[in-house]
Order: C-alpha cells, then structure tokens, then sequence
C-alpha cells in the first residue's frame, strides 16, 4: 500500500506525458498550527527535495518571510521550524495524480489528501490556498468533507508573473494577519 510520504518515481507513457505520480512530501503541522496553505500538488524541484515549494524562483518563501517580518529561511529544517514558529501548517489539495512536468494545467485523474489528520491534531482557523487550481481542487475534493471555505491567494508560482512580489506579499499579507 502507498503512503503519502513514500517516494514513488514519474514514469514516462509513450506520448512522454507524465503518469502516476504520488506526492512524497508528509504535511508540516502541529497541535499550534492555526492557518493551513495548501498547494495543488508538488513540483518537480519539490518532489525532489521532498519538501515544499523547493523551485528557486517559486515566491511562497520571501512572501511568507515578509508577512511574517522574519528572516527569509534558507535550509529544510530551517523552512520547517519557520511554519510551526509561524503556526502555519502546509501541505497540498492532491495525493496522486497525472501531470505533466510541474503544469497546474496538466493534472488529471487526481486523488485527494486525506486533511482529517492535519485537522484533527491542529485547531486551524483559516484555510488557504496557493492559487487558483489549488483552490478549485479543494473546493472539489475537500470543502464536502471539511466544510470549511478556503481563501483564494494569488499563486507564489513563478509562472504567475502577472503579480510582483510585493503585490503578492500585500495579498498574503491581508490574509495571514492574524498568524
């Protein structure tokens, strides 16, 4: 049986479009995590660095250190004590699905998270999503269960040009004000 932190590779189907892939990175949480960001589904970078939002030129970090007014954290570990210092847990809509590369727009035959296990520990208050297929999946998969509307945030992927960094740290700002 697959777990949501077992590694398992993309294969490659004959049209070269990607098939089957699993997400590898386990949720970051605890019992004082209040907000919860949920992502659509890991990145390539991500996936292979078995921790969120790992691309170079994804925004999620320096919007977070600037809403936070906390230093920008380089390392893994350092990424993990930020969010629970910050009580922000985080994880993503999908468990499994098809995708292309790390396109949003590709994903197809998606399977969702199981989020009772970050909900039950944590007395979140807020959920969040990055962007808008994030949003769309958990309106799908996980508002029927939770019950609980999700706020839109504007992407901090790099393919959402459209926002500069400080408009998205505005947005995220008005949002996180009470982390």
């Amino acid at each position: 049986m697959k777990t949501d932190t077992e590694h398992i590779p993309e294969h490659t189907g004959k049209n070269g479009k990607s098939a089957a892939v699993y997400h590898n990175i386990p949720p970051v949480y605890d019992e004082n995590s209040r907000i919860l960001i949920l992502g659509s589904f890991p990145s390539v970078k991500s996936r292979e660095a078995v921790f969120f939002y790992h691309h170079p030129q994804n925004r999620f970090w320096k919007v977070l250190a600037a809403v936070t007014e906390k230093d920008l954290p380089d390392t893994i570990e350092e990424k993990r004590v930020f969010l629970l210092a910050n009580r922000i847990a985080v994880w993503d809509v999908i468990a499994s699905c098809t995708i292309h590369g790390s396109s949003d727009a590709s994903i197809r035959d998606a399977k969702p998270n199981d989020l009772s296990k970050i909900l039950d520990t944590a007395s979140i208050k807020k959920i969040c999503t990055n962007g808008s297929t994030s949003w769309k999946l958990y309106r799908k998969y996980q508002m029927p269960l939770t019950g609980l509307e999700p706020v839109r945030l504007p992407s901090t992927s790099p393919a959402n040009a459209a926002w500069s960094l400080e408009r998205l740290t505005e947005a995220w700002r008005k949002e996180l004000n009470d982390i």
